[in-house]
């Protein structure tokens, strides 16, 4: 209890530098860019548009009784912010390294900011989810998704999966440290996960043993429970509720305890 209210304190003390930092993100992301933060409107509307000419179009892929098109939408920004967040968060110790160096400052600052940073994207993203939601109330898609009490549900299951990103997030810009190759690695990793994770495809597609084996997939339990909620019009069971939490501290819990026993080591390596 005592560590958990020095985190936090520290949380308080830092929460300047730490809007410092994410301001800082914002600024280079958009830097000279005409529509700047409109962006992240538009690029979850034109990459579900060209993966949904792709796939139900090219490969016929569909998803029987449901909104197709949503369907998509969900994997894509729930998958994008998993991937753009721990991808930043393993770089972040590295790249500030000139402060780690000259001040003290808790290092997990660095990812938890980036995960933050990611995180507001993320929630500028869910207007246009919304609003592909809405206009299936008009036509858009085969099937109608309906907004429902359920939804109250889906800030739970978001913050599960922030959990869950910034443990994986803390673990992995602690390995960075020690060997850059997981940069190049995690990349090779990222791609292997979005065609293991139902981001565009139906499981049922699968075969029975790999539909099984895709429970054990983190991302697949977080996308399943907002689509329970968003496509199907009902909450998620307990049971699937308890997973998400259990999914999301304990990979928070672990990649805090791997960070803090190796943090002391990271200024003999930046």
């Amino acid at each position: 209890m005592t560590k958990v209210k020095a985190i936090l304190g520290n949380f308080k003390r830092y929460w300047f530098l730490m809007t410092q930092l994410i301001g800082r993100d914002f600024k280079v992301k958009y830097k000279r860019s005409v529509l700047g933060i409109l962006w992240s409107l538009l690029n979850p509307i034109l990459m579900m548009t060209v993966m949904a000419v792709v796939f139900s179009q090219m490969f016929k892929f569909k998803v029987d009784g449901i909104n197709y098109l949503v369907y998509l939408m969900t994997g894509i920004i729930m998958f994008n912010y998993f991937s753009q967040a721990s991808n930043m968060a393993m770089t972040s110790v590295v790249e500030n390294f000139t402060l780690i160096n000259k001040v003290y400052i808790p290092k997990y600052i660095f990812p938890v900011a980036k995960c933050l940073f990611i995180g507001i994207d993320f929630l500028l993203t869910l207007i246009p989810w919304l609003a592909i939601i809405g206009l299936s109330y008009f036509g858009l898609g085969e099937y109608t998704c309906h907004f429902n009490v359920y939804f109250l549900m889906l800030p739970y299951v978001f913050l599960c999966m922030f959990l869950f990103t910034v443990g994986m997030g803390l673990l992995l810009s602690c390995l960075s440290v020690f060997l850059r190759d997981i940069w190049h690695i995690y990349g090779i990793v990222l791609t292997l996960w979005n065609y293991l994770t139902p981001v565009f495809y139906s499981i049922e597609i699968l075969p029975t043993k790999l539909q099984f084996l895709m429970h054990f997939n983190p991302l697949y339990q977080f996308l399943n429970a907002a689509r329970t909620i968003v496509l199907y019009g009902k909450c998620p069971s307990l049971k699937t509720l308890g997973i998400l939490g259990f999914i999301g501290v304990g990979m928070l819990i672990i990649g805090s305890l791997v960070f803090r026993k190796k943090q002391d080591k990271f200024i003999y390596y930046v």
